[in-house]
């Protein structure tokens, strides 16, 4: 049997999204603290925060054949339903790159094509241009011949080697006081992914991550030592859940000022290899 819970704010009934169907209110406790696992051992913890109403970040996890696909976004606050959004937008994306890989289509075409699907299921939420819900996107695959990662706005993709020194996949889509030039919304027009891609010399992992995490380890080095130091602490748990909810409790014991996701994704061994496509 399922509990039904009433609106913290009216007592009407919650609809699956996490909002009140009677007076629209968004419910803290929904998607509050989510995990996620794939069956090669990727996965991702996405949080709240102590600071924010709800969790306005959103991830999706998904294989198929050779391929795993990761899809983390980032609900523009200033926006209405920024969470459902990045909801959105991660879902869409994800499905969107598991069909087009499945066709046989290159990881760069299929980036591309999934980032633009997520744009105009964010776009459709919207009931005016004025009212336009929006998020950040940022896309990553792995597979026997390396990664690519996709990106509009400023969730952000790293390389973090088991050995050797990590690299940023992405640059951030911002002009001057960092302020977003870019980001999925019927009010940002059709998305202009930036596609990178890597053939790593050696296993690792491929993190995707929203700036809850980055602004807490703004560098590759610490983002690398986190996931890779002692892991004694039976209570986090190991493989890459474990680190990735040593990720989110760093940025939570940082003082959690915003939602925080972090996704690992296992990367094998391949020839050094990196190309951009669509970079200014």
């Amino acid at each position: 049997m399922t509990e039904t819970t009433g609106c913290v704010l009216c007592g009407g009934t919650v609809a699956p999204d996490g909002r009140c169907w009677d007076c629209g209110g968004a419910q803290p406790a929904f998607r509050a603290h989510v995990e996620i696992t794939a069956d090669d051992g990727a996965a991702g913890v996405s949080d709240r925060g102590k600071r924010r109403g709800i969790n306005a970040d959103a991830m999706a996890l998904t294989r198929t054949g050779v391929w795993t696909i990761g899809v983390v976004c980032d609900g523009v606050s200033m926006s209405p339903r920024a969470e459902r959004a990045a909801q959105v937008a991660a879902e869409a994306g994800a499905a969107a790159l598991a069909a087009r890989l499945r066709a046989g289509v290159l990881p760069e075409i299929a980036l591309a094509d999934a980032a633009v699907r997520a744009g105009r299921a964010v776009s459709a939420l919207a009931t005016s241009v004025d009212a336009a819900p929006a998020c950040t996107y940022v896309a990553g695959i792995a597979g026997p011949e390396g990664i690519w990662s996709a990106w509009v706005g400023d969730s952000r993709a790293y390389w973090l080697p088991i050995e050797g020194p990590g690299m940023a996949l992405t640059e951030d889509d911002t002009g001057e006081l960092d302020v977003l030039a870019a980001w999925l919304g019927a009010d940002a027009g059709e998305p202009a992914p930036r596609i990178r891609s890597y053939r790593p010399p050696g296993p690792g992992r491929l993190l995707l991550c929203t700036d809850g995490l980055w602004r807490c380890l703004p560098g590759v080095d610490a983002l690398r030592a986190m996931v890779t130091r002692d892991r004694r602490a039976p209570a986090v748990g190991g493989g890459l859940l474990g680190d990735a909810r040593r990720l989110v409790g760093h940025a939570l014991d940082a003082g959690g000022d915003d939602n925080i996701t972090a996704l690992l994704i296992p990367v094998t061994a391949g020839a050094a290899t990196v190309t951009a496509a669509g970079a200014t």
